[in-house]
C-alpha cells in the first residue's frame, strides 16, 4: 500500500510538473531551459571508462520476477549516515547506446544497529517509470540516521537484457556519513547467491569496492597530466603535508590510460601489483607507520580510482613504495612503471595532500612532475569528493529530465506559435485581400455614386428648372391676356417674378440638392404649393394619409417623392391637355403610394424617361395606365421601413 501511494505521489508530482510546463510561456520556457543548461555546464558529467575490470554484482538469474532480495551491508561500529547512492551496471545497446540494466525502480533502505536487528526504514524509491535510459546514479538522501548495518531491500527481480531474465544487479552502493563512504570495503551479506562467473568481473565485493563505471569528469577545472616513472623505474613517491593530519582514507587516481584512440598500453598501467603506503612524523621515515598494505591478485581488483578506509593515523609525511611493479608493455620489451593521476589523503572528509609537495626518489628524467600527484586535477579537470560527485551525477540525470520535459513543452509552443504565425500570415493575406477589395470596391462605389451625383443634378436641372420655365412660359401668356386688366396684370408680373426669383433660387442649389436645407422640409405643404402653382389652369383634387408620417420621411425620400410628383405634374400641363387632376399620397409605414390622374389625351411610349429616372433613384415601382374613360393614371410605389423616418 506504501508503495501504491508513493507510485501515486510520483505520478502526480510528474503530472503537476507537466502541468506547469504547458502553463508557462515561451520566454519563461526558453529562460529555465538556458538555466539548466548553465547548470549542466557546471556539473559531473558520466563519462564511461573503457578498458576491462570489476563490473559489480548480480544474482544467479530467475525465469520470473517473484523473488524478493536483500544485501546488507556491515558497517562495524555506529555511524551517522544521511545519504546513499546506487551506480547501475550499464550495458551497451546497439540503437540507443549506454543504458542502465535492470535497475531497481522498487526499492526501500532498511538501517539500525547492532541491538535493532529489525531495524526501520530510512528512505524508499519507486519510480514508475523505465530506468533503463539513464546511465547516472539515484542518490536517495534521508534525515541523519545512526547505524551500524545498512539493508538494502527489493520486492521482486528485474529483466536483464542479457537473457531476459529475472536479476537483481548493481555496480556499486555507497553510504555517506560526513563525506565519507562509510560502505567502502565493508564485508556484505545477500539472500540470493551469486552464478558461476568464470571472468571474475562479479562478486559481492565489488558493490562496496569503490569503483564504479564512470571515469571522473567534474568538467571544470584544468587538464592535467598524471605523473609517470620512466620505462624500467619504480621510484618511490613521497608527500609532505607540512603539518601532522589524522589519516583516515587513501583515494588513488590512475594515470590516464591513453588520450589517443585507440590506447597504446594496457588498462593498468603504473598501478603496482603490490605496494604499500607509509607514515610518519619524521622525513627520514624513522618513525614509519603503514597506513596501507595492498597487493591485487587479478586486473579487477584495480579500477581508475581506488579507494580505502583505514585505521586512523597522525604523520606528516606520506610514501608510497612499489614492492611488485605491473608489467607494462613499451616499444619493444616489457618494461614497468608507477604513476597515478592523483593521491589523495583523506582527514574528516577532506583531502589534506591538496597543493602539498610531492617528489619522486630517485628523481625521473622525463617531463611528467610528481608535483601532479597533489594539484586535485586529473585529464578531465578538476577531482571531486566522492559524495558531490555522485549528487552531480544524480542531479545530472533530474536535470537532463526535466530539459526533455521543457524541450517537449517548447515544442509544442513552437509549434502552437508556428500555426498561429501561419494562421496570422493567411489572415494577413485576407485582409491585404480584403483591403484591396475594400479600396476597389470604394472606387467603384465612389465612381458610381459620382456618376448617381451628376445623374440627379442632370435630372433636378431638367425637372426644377424646366418646370419653373415652364410655370413662366405659361403665366406670361396670361399677363398678355390681361393687358386690358391692369389689376390682373400687375398680380401676374407678381407671380413671374416671384417664380423667377425662385427659379434663380433653384438653380443655386439644384446641384446639391439632397443636402440643402429649406428645400421640401415639409412634404405636404410643399406638394400643395406646387401644385397650385402649375395646375393653374387645371381643376384638380389633391388628397394626403398619414401626414404625420409624410413629412417624418427623411429628406431625400421626401425630395425624391416630390421632384417624382412635380414631374409627373409638368408633364400634364405640357403634354396632357387635362381639363382635371386627381392627386393622392399615402403611407401605411409600410409602403408609400402616389396616383396622378388625369382626363387628358395621354401619351404614348409607357412611362416617360424623365419618370422612370426619378423612381430608378429612389428604387421605387412606377407606372402608367390608360382607364377606359380615358386619361392617364401615374402610380408610383416605395418601400419603406423605420429606418426610412426621421
Amino acid at each position: 500500500m506504501r508503495r501504491l501511494v508513493l507510485s501515486l505521489a510520483f505520478l502526480f508530482c510528474c503530472s503537476a510538473a507537466n502541468a506547469a510546463l504547458d502553463d508557462r510561456s515561451i520566454s519563461e520556457l526558453e529562460t529555465r531551459k538556458a538555466e539548466i543548461d548553465r547548470e549542466l555546464e557546471a556539473l559531473a558529467r558520466p563519462s564511461l571508462r573503457g578498458g576491462v575490470g570489476a563490473i559489480g554484482f548480480h544474482t544467479a538469474p530467475f525465469k520470473n520476477a517473484e523473488h524478493p532480495f536483500w544485501v546488507e551491508i556491515d558497517l562495524g561500529e555506529v555511524q551517522m549516515i544521511s545519504e546513499i547512492a546506487l551506480v547501475p551496471v550499464l550495458w551497451r545497446d546497439m540503437d540507443e547506446g549506454f543504458r542502465a540494466d535492470a535497475f531497481p525502480t522498487t526499492l526501500r533502505v532498511r538501517a539500525g544497529t547492532a541491538d535493532d536487528r529489525v531495524g526501520r526504514v530510512i528512505a524508499e524509491y519507486v519510480h514508475p517509470e523505465d530506468m533503463s535510459r539513464s546511465v547516472t546514479p539515484v542518490v536517495l538522501s534521508f534525515a541523519e540516521t545512526p547505524a551500524s548495518w545498512v539493508r538494502l531491500e527489493v520486492p521482486h527481480l528485474f529483466k536483464r537484457v542479457l537473457d531476459d531474465k529475472y536479476v537483481f544487479q548493481l555496480s556499486e552502493i555507497l553510504v555517506f556519513s560526513g563525506g565519507k563512504n562509510v560502505a567502502l570495503r565493508r564485508p556484505l551479506k545477500t539472500s540470493l547467491g551469486k552464478p558461476r562467473d568464470p571472468s571474475g568481473a562479479w562478486d559481492e565485493g565489488f558493490l562496496v569496492d569503490g569503483t564504479t563505471p564512470y571515469i571522473m569528469n567534474s568538467a571544470r577545472g584544468r587538464q592535467s597530466l598524471g605523473f609517470l616513472s620512466d620505462f624500467g623505474a619504480t621510484p618511490d613517491l613521497y608527500i609532505d603535508l607540512g603539518a601532522s593530519h589524522p589519516i583516515s582514507g587513501i583515494h588513488l587516481h590512475a594515470v590516464e590510460q591513453s588520450n589517443t584512440v585507440p590506447q597504446a598500453f594496457v588498462g593498468d598501467l603504473g598501478i603496482p601489483k603490490h605496494f604499500k603506503i607509509e607514515g610518519a612524523e619524521t622525513p627520514d621515515f624513522a618513525d614509519v607507520t603503514v597506513l596501507l598494505d595492498y597487493q591485487s591478485e587479478k586486473i579487477s581488483d584495480t579500477g581508475l580510482i581506488m579507494m580505502w578506509n583505514i585505521p586512523e593515523a597522525s604523520c606528516r609525511y606520506v610514501r608510497l613504495v612499489t614492492l611488485e611493479p605491473s608489467i607494462s608493455f613499451g616499444v619493444s620489451e616489457r618494461l614497468s612503471r608507477v604513476g597515478f593521476a592523483e593521491i589523495e589523503l583523506m582527514s574528516n572528509g577532506e583531502n589534506i595532500a591538496l597543493g602539498k609537495e610531492a617528489w619522486a626518489d630517485p628523481v625521473m628524467r622525463n617531463l611528467r612532475s610528481p608535483m601532479a600527484l597533489t594539484d586535485g586535477q586529473n585529464l578531465y579537470g578538476e577531482i571531486l569528493p566522492a559524495q558531490m560527485w555522485m549528487k552531480e551525477l544524480a542531479l545530472r540525470h533530474d536535470l537532463e529530465l526535466e530539459r526533455r520535459g521543457v524541450m517537449a513543452a517548447l515544442n509544442v509552443q513552437y509549434e502552437l506559435q508556428k500555426k498561429v504565425l501561419i494562421g496570422m500570415g493567411w489572415m494577413l493575406v485576407v485582409a491585404l485581400f480584403v483591403i484591396v477589395f475594400v479600396v476597389l470596391y470604394s472606387r467603384i462605389l465612389r465612381i458610381r455614386n459620382e456618376t448617381q451625383v451628376r445623374e440627379r443634378i442632370a435630372a433636378n436641372l431638367h425637372d426644377e428648372l424646366g418646370a419653373n420655365l415652364h410655370a413662366i412660359g405659361m403665366w406670361s401668356d396670361i399677363a398678355q391676356e390681361s393687358v386690358d386688366t391692369p389689376g390682373q396684370l400687375i398680380e401676374t408680373l407678381q407671380k413671374i417674378r416671384a417664380l423667377t426669383e425662385r427659379t434663380g433660387a433653384s438653380a443655386r442649389f439644384c446641384a446639391n440638392m439632397l443636402e440643402a436645407t429649406g428645400v421640401c422640409e415639409i412634404l405636404v405643404d410643399e406638394m400643395k404649393r406646387e401644385a397650385r402653382r402649375l395646375l393653374a389652369d387645371v381643376q384638380y383634387e389633391i388628397s394626403f394619409e398619414n401626414e404625420a408620417a409624410l413629412n417624418r420621411l427623411k429628406r431625400r425620400k421626401r425630395i425624391d417623392i416630390y421632384l417624382f410628383f412635380k414631374e409627373s405634374l409638368t408633364n400634364i400641363i405640357r403634354h396632357g391637355q387635362a381639363t382635371t387632376a386627381r392627386i393622392e399620397l399615402s403611407t401605411n409605414m409600410k409602403e408609400v403610394k402616389l396616383t396622378i390622374a388625369d382626363d387628358g389625351c395621354g401619351f404614348t411610349g409607357g412611362l416617360p424617361k424623365s419618370l422612370r429616372r426619378r423612381a430608378k433613384f429612389m428604387r421605387a415601382i412606377a407606372t402608367v395606365d390608360h382607364p377606359k374613360e380615358g386619361g392617364t393614371l401615374i402610380s408610383l410605389k416605395l418601400k419603406v421601413s423605420q429606418r426610412s423616418f426621421k
